[in-house]
């Protein structure tokens, strides 16, 4: 399931910062991007992790650099974007993809430790990201910021309430950023992956009360894969999506998904 847009590697003198990118979603993103052209960097909180990630990105041909940053501290973004400034001389894109679902079940459970939790990762770092990033990107004639929502941001799902609140507080900040940065020629768009077969959402895949059944729920009766998500980004910060700002694509498999 690999969309590519010709032989031709669109992307080639871009720089991409990918967050949460040695696993998943993220690290399909990576892979992707870079087999597009993009030189890229990958992070994650685990130094084992993004050294297995770069070591495998570079066997497929990625030209890509690692380092271990939690997005959640301050001095942990600027370190990640002063790292790819120092390495690559410049920043084109940035993916935000990091998330944490520290709660599970009635949304009147939730402490407030989770809910600190929750916006402070899924929310507002991605937006202090951003902000740290827009002085590079507006020097870039392709700067692109994406968010990575959930479907859930449409259609909260049972058990994950405190969560979908997040994705749908996201996509508002996709929808304001997008307006508000226009007139730096920087592209803001989103993408709304359904239920993708990752380890982030074993729990709707398991035999349990969570479980979202394919074949009830999901339109193409299949679970999603992380390279589906990845071709949609890829598309998204190329040039073929020149005229598409503050939008979101579904990756979902035509789940319902209102707002």
């Amino acid at each position: 399931m690999n969309y590519r847009m010709g032989s031709v590697k669109y992307l080639t003198d871009r720089v991409a910062i990918v967050t949460a990118s040695t696993k998943g979603i993220g690290f399909a993103i990576a892979k992707r991007l870079g087999m597009d052209g993009a030189s890229v960097v990958v992070s994650s909180r685990k130094q084992k992790n993004v050294d297995e990630a770069v070591t495998a990105l570079k066997h497929e041909g990625v030209d890509c650099a690692g380092v271990v940053a939690h997005v959640g501290i301050d001095d942990d973004r600027r370190k990640l974007i002063d790292f790819a400034l120092e390495r690559y001389g410049k920043l084109d894109i940035l993916v935000s993809n990091a998330a944490v679902n520290p709660t599970y079940g009635d949304l009147m459970d939730a402490t407030d430790s989770q809910w600190d939790k929750l916006l402070n990762v899924n929310v507002k770092s991605a937006f202090q990201l951003s902000q740290l990033s827009i002085p590079h990107l507006e020097k870039s004639n392709n700067g692109n910021i994406v968010f990575v929502s959930s479907i859930a941001g449409y259609s909260p799902m049972d058990g994950l309430g405190a969560y979908s609140i997040m994705k749908t507080a996201l996509l508002g900040v996709n929808k304001a950023l997008s307006q508000n940065l226009a007139h730096k020629n920087i592209r803001v768009n989103a993408i709304a992956p359904g239920v993708i077969r990752t380890d982030f959402s074993e729990l709707l895949r398991s035999d349990g009360p969570g479980k979202i059944d394919p074949e009830r729920f999901i339109t193409l009766g299949r679970y999603g894969e992380a390279d589906e998500c990845a071709s949609a980004v890829s598309f998204l910060v190329s040039d073929g999506a020149s005229y598409m700002s503050g939008e979101v694509i579904g990756v979902n498999g035509g789940m319902q998904a209102r707002i």
